[in-house]
């Protein structure tokens, strides 16, 4: 403290000393000013005379500047203000029917509740009438000529806690004013019960008008709102076009949407009898027969005209299913409803329809389709799962990115929410704890529906195989496993899933179907290998290659097909990659029978370590011999545990890459060599000490390990090993002159050297001996 206070003096000193006289501080002014700040930099003294001098003013907002932000700035596509005048218009008439439960006398003027859209070309203008609730005059200025305020919200507030079952969609205030994206001017019509038919009228500027409707009632009850276009807004007076956006924006909206079309059709006329019976006369009165009278009336074509009807036609035929109670809802609202939203032909494989409750509260439907589209993987980043966001009905994004995983893009299905926080043009979704929270409930409940279709699956084998015996006379019937159809048209999904979620890693491993040495043409999950284990069998075993004919015949496989083991055949290009990620199941070890370090915890195994041991010591010349001559190119020679005919393979370290990753890896077409090569080495040649050549090489090495025809057949040895293991040759030009050498000696030459080439005859030299040939000829005939 008394530092401190040395500190104030020494500065007090410095200031007064620095400055001109009557600038100085006070001890006590500078001890103050000193002092630790209050609130936001302020000591108590500085903010209380802030406080007491503080004068009051509201923000000020340039409305022409305002309503262009809103109208240019706001909203991404200019179609939405469609959606949002329909939403404001369902919102009216559920404000209509709520009050009609209490007030039936509130539905007199009008009782039909729907929305109609017409379009006139020849105006220029769309107009939308609901037979809503309505607006008074004092309505009609308050909502419409106060931006960002909605009547939604004040309607909801004004009836307190009754109003909480109320689903309605406006919120910010803002939607109706879309509508000046396509129109230069924009009049609404509006009847409330409480008050007479009023229009209200506004270009977009600083102003607006409001007056009593010359036409008096014209609607009973409800608004009608006319726009008059701009040239560039001709698209919406196709109707076309128009039922393509109700269809998209509003097709699950619970009111009617009527759209006035129009239909040209080709109708015959039919000729007036008055006409035909008339009877052209001459001058005298004399009746002229007619020319044509005698024609056959069968030759004649019929007159025909083009007429064009109008008529209203409801678009949103479709219900929204999900809303609804699962047990209120058939299979085949289900399969019609899919075809509906995914323009998908064919029927869903399976689907889910739930409500989420707690944190966030929406219901969903979730679909599978039956077959995957041609460029799945090919698009595979930049395709999203088909899911539609619905806010109580209305359309608000098909377009996810992150609200599901990008492995689950094969999804088609519908989400409505009323928790969610989007932004004020309702196109897009803020980033929000909420989402998260969504998206886990949406893939828990997707890999529920996978795992109930893969045990469904699982069941009807079962109950196909005891039934096997009854249904032999039967004709051959299309049994094939659901879940199976599923996993060969969307299984690189789930093993994508198994790599990008490491969270529901375990779920997705009771999903992965493979190939095995036993089951033929069937699938075999994880579970039901470990079911069908030894007791003994402490690993599950797998191998992976280019395909199941190549991997089935390796050499690798010998040892465990003596012993009876199930192998798992990994031989899609991404099926290694996602193996990585899974190291155990069911507290079973995941083990590559093409690594080192292969044990398999039978009873047998002390008895074949111990004669593994006794081999080792008998060849360890010829594995010391093999070692120095084959020098970096492997990094050790041992005694195989796993080969039974094969003369020897060559095996990976337990974390280097296999044989199949490094064809897979080479094949990659921005591939490094360089990058990966440290992890290419490692190799381990095992050789089959039972074998008769590694038997005999064994002998000549003991006998003379300096013989070339020893070194030639040990490096025979390493070629045909490394590709008989799935290795590509590194040096082809060696492996080559070692081939022909062999060659040499099967054939007992003694030479690799060209022999001479054949003498060509010189032109002249070929004419001399046919001038010797004719005379020899002539000779011959003379005698």
């Amino acid at each position: 403290m008394r530092a401190w206070a040395l500190l104030i003096l020494g500065a007090t000193f410095l200031v007064g000393t620095l400055m001109p006289t009557g600038a100085g501080l006070t001890f006590a002014q500078a001890e103050e000013a000193a002092a630790p700040s209050g609130e936001g930099g302020l000591s108590a003294a500085q903010q209380e005379e802030l406080d007491g001098s503080k004068e009051s003013f509201e923000f000020q907002a340039e409305v022409n500047r305002l309503m262009d932000i809103i109208i240019n700035s706001l909203y991404k596509n200019k179609d939405i203000f469609l959606r949002e005048l329909i939403s404001n218009a369902s919102d009216a008439l559920d404000k209509i029917r709520f009050l009609a439960v209490s007030d039936p006398e509130a539905l007199v003027g009008n009782k039909e509740l729907e929305i109609k859209i017409q379009f006139d070309k020849d105006a220029r203008t769309l107009t939308i009438t609901d037979s809503g609730v309505g607006m008074t005059k004092a309505d009609l200025v308050a909502n419409l000529g106060t931006v960002a305020k909605s009547g939604t919200t004040n309607f909801v507030e004004a009836l307190s806690g009754d109003g909480a079952d109320l689903s309605l969609i406006g919120q910010f205030g803002v939607g109706f004013y879309s509508v000046y994206l396509v129109a230069d001017k924009v009049r609404v019509a509006s009847k409330h019960n409480a008050d007479e038919q009023t229009i209200w009228e506004s270009t977009a500027d600083s102003t607006f008008t409001v007056a009593k409707d010359p036409r008096g009632n014209t609607l009973g009850r409800g608004t009608e709102i006319t726009l008059f276009l701009k040239e560039d807004a001709g698209e919406f007076l196709d109707q076309e076009r128009l039922e393509e956006l109700i269809t998209r924006y509003s097709e699950f909206i619970t009111f009617p949407i009527s759209l006035y079309k129009s239909k040209t059709e080709t109708v015959e006329i039919a000729e007036d009898e008055e006409e035909e019976d008339e009877e052209e006369e001459d001058e005298d009165g004399l009746e002229v027969e007619d020319e044509d009278e005698y024609e056959d009336d069968e030759d004649e074509e019929p007159t025909t005209e083009t007429v064009t009807t109008w008529s209203w036609e409801r678009i949103n035929t479709q219900n929204a299913i999900w809303a609804r109670d699962t047990k209120e809802v058939e299979d085949e609202e289900y399969k019609n409803f899919y075809k509906s939203i995914s323009k998908d032909g064919s029927d869903p494989a399976t689907w889910i329809h739930f409500r989420a409750e707690g944190e966030v509260e929406f219901k969903s439907i979730l679909f599978i389709p039956s077959q995957a589209p041609y460029d799945l993987y090919d698009q595979y980043y930049q395709k999203n799962a088909q899911l539609r966001l619905y806010v109580r009905k209305v359309l608000i994004t098909d377009e996810f990115e992150d609200l599901v995983p990008r492995y689950l893009n094969f999804l088609r299905g519908v989400v409505d929410s009323d928790d969610l926080p989007l932004n004020v043009s309702r196109e897009t979704l803020q980033q929000h704890k909420v989402l998260k929270v969504m998206g886990k409930k949406l893939v828990r409940k997707a890999l529920e529906m996978l795992r109930k279709l893969a045990t469904k699956g699982d069941q009807e084998s079962e109950d196909d195989d005891e039934d096997t015996e009854d249904d032999e006379g039967d004709d051959e019937v299309d049994d094939e496993d659901p879940y199976i159809k599923f996993w060969e048209a969307f299984g690189k999904n789930i093993k994508l899933g198994i790599i990008e979620d490491s969270a529901n890693r375990s779920k997705l491993q009771k999903l992965l179907r493979f190939k095995t040495n036993k089951s033929g043409d069937d699938w075999v999950s994880l579970e039901q290998y470990v079911e069908n284990m030894p007791d003994w069998q402490k690993s599950i075993y797998y191998i992976s290659g280019e395909s199941v004919e190549t991997v089935e015949n390796s050499p690798f496989l010998e040892k465990l097909k003596k012993k009876d083991l199930e192998v798992l055949y990994l031989v899609d290009p991404i099926d290694e990659y996602a193996i990585q990620h899974v190291t155990e199941f069911d507290g079973k070890k995941l083990q590559s029978v093409s690594k080192e370090g292969l044990s398999f915890g039978d009873s047998n195994e002390k008895t074949e370590k111990k004669r593994l041991d006794m081999y080792k010591e008998k060849y360890q010349p010829l594995t010391d011999y093999l070692k120095k001559l084959y020098d970096s190119k492997v990094s050790k020679v041992t005694v195989s545990p796993r080969v039974e005919t094969t003369p020897c393979i060559l095996v990976t370290s337990q974390y280097g890459n296999s044989a199949n990753m490094e064809r897979i890896m080479r094949s990659q077409a921005f591939s490094d060599p360089s990058r990966s090569q440290y992890m290419n080495a490692q190799k381990t040649m095992e050789i089959n000490p039972r074998h008769p050549l590694v038997a005999e090489l064994n002998r000549k090495v003991e006998a003379d390990a300096d013989d070339a025809g020893v070194e030639d057949t040990a490096w025979l040895l390493y070629d045909t090993a490394l590709l008989q293991s799935g290795f590509a040759q590194d040096d082809v030009d060696a492996f080559a002159s070692r081939m022909f050498r062999t060659m040499k000696s099967a054939l007992n030459l003694d030479s690799l050297d060209l022999e001479e080439e054949i003498d060509v005859p010189d032109d002249d030299e070929e004419e001399e001996e046919e001038d010797l040939e004719d005379d020899f000829e002539d000779a011959s005939d003379e005698l």
